[in-house]
Formats: structure tokens, sequence, C-alpha cells
């Protein structure tokens, strides 16, 4: 199936119960926000919010998780990151009006930074996607526009299929790139001095 055909693909509610269903394609284009947000509050899915229409994203594989999850305890473990707070999905992130997004991971250098709300952040220092086979233009072409229009410094893509880590900067609203890192060197942060990580490590995490 084409990232397009996941896109408009017929949504469906079940109610676990009884099996019950209901259609939600024909409401597409007319969510409201307050909507998506208790629609997501009640759910542990990703799904993503753009203009009244909602996207289910993906279930995460065991090889996204444990990258993720690898990312997550090293960022943890940075020093230098003592008075932040990293976080993993699902948690949303308000792009700007009409649009929210689920990174995988966001960070932000101060736990106490006013943009970190309780039931949405309002912006980050920094974001990681990994790298969905399903349709890799969500996080390499699509979220590149959003989280520039969201003012984040920092975004990485982490790509496994083909075994790099992206680090993009952001310089006069447009992201540049830092660096493209494969196999055999290491992804180095510019917002965090000194944070680096082995590509190898992160693709051959377990």
């Amino acid at each position: 199936m084409s990232s397009t055909d996941l896109r408009t693909a017929q949504l469906q509610m079940v109610r676990q119960k009884d099996g019950f269903s209901i259609d939600l394609s024909p409401l597409q284009g007319f969510w409201t926000l307050e909507q998506y947000l208790k629609l997501t509050d009640s759910t542990s899915s990703l799904v993503e919010y753009t203009d009244g229409v909602i996207e289910v994203l993906p279930m995460p594989t065991d090889q996204h998780q444990v990258i993720l999850l690898l990312l997550y305890e090293l960022l943890r473990a940075f020093g230098p990151l003592q008075h932040g707070k990293v976080l993993v999905a699902p948690l949303r992130l308000h792009v700007r009006e009409g649009k929210q997004r689920e990174p995988d991971l966001l960070l932000v250098l101060d736990a106490n930074d006013p943009r970190r709300q309780n039931r949405y952040w309002l912006g980050a220092d920094l974001v990681v996607e990994v790298v969905s086979e399903d349709d890799p233009e969500r996080d390499t072409v699509d979220k590149v526009i959003d989280y520039a229009e969201a003012g984040i410094p920092e975004y990485w893509i982490v790509n496994p299929l083909d075994q790099t880590i992206t680090v993009l900067e952001l310089v006069d609203a447009q992201y540049h790139i830092h660096g493209v890192f494969g196999r055999g060197s290491q992804a180095r942060s510019i917002l965090l001095d000194g944070f680096q990580v082995s590509v190898d490590q992160v693709m051959e995490a377990r």
C-alpha cells in the first residue's frame, strides 16, 4: 500500500467490549483541535492532526523502540542536560494553530520551560524521529517542514533504512544539514555541546 493510501485509508473506531465500529472517514477535514485532543486522550495509538485531518500512525516496531529507548537513555545520562527534560512518544507537540505532531523523542534544556505544558508541549529544543518503513517521507520531508515551522533548533532523523543519522540545524527558519552520519561515525549535536552517539551502536541496538 502506498503512503498516500495509508494517509487516506478508511478510519474506524472499534469499541473493544463488543466490536461495535464507527466509520470516522466522513469527519476528515472537519476535526476540531478539541475533538482530536479528546480522541488522543483515550487511545495509546499515535495520532497526528493537521487542519482538521487526523492521521493514525503505524504501531512502532521492536527495532524502532529499542533505538528510541537507547537514545532516551543516552540523553538522560548526559550530564549537562541534568536540568532539562527528555520524554518519548506518545506526547503531543503543538507545531502551529491547526497542527499537532507526536515526535518519537522531544527535549527541552530547562525542565521549567513554560512551553512544557501538561496536555501537550508548545515547543521543544530538540526532537528525534526514527524513520518508519511505511512512509519514510513523513519523517524525512514532511516533518522537516513542520519542525522548522515550530521553530525547533535541532532535529535528528534516525534512519534504519539507510543506516544513517541526519542532524539538522535551524538557521533563519529553515533547516540546514549539520551532518549525515553513517556507519563507523559519531553523530554529533550542535545544541548539546559534547553529546555524540555511535551510529553503529544505534543501528545495532537490541
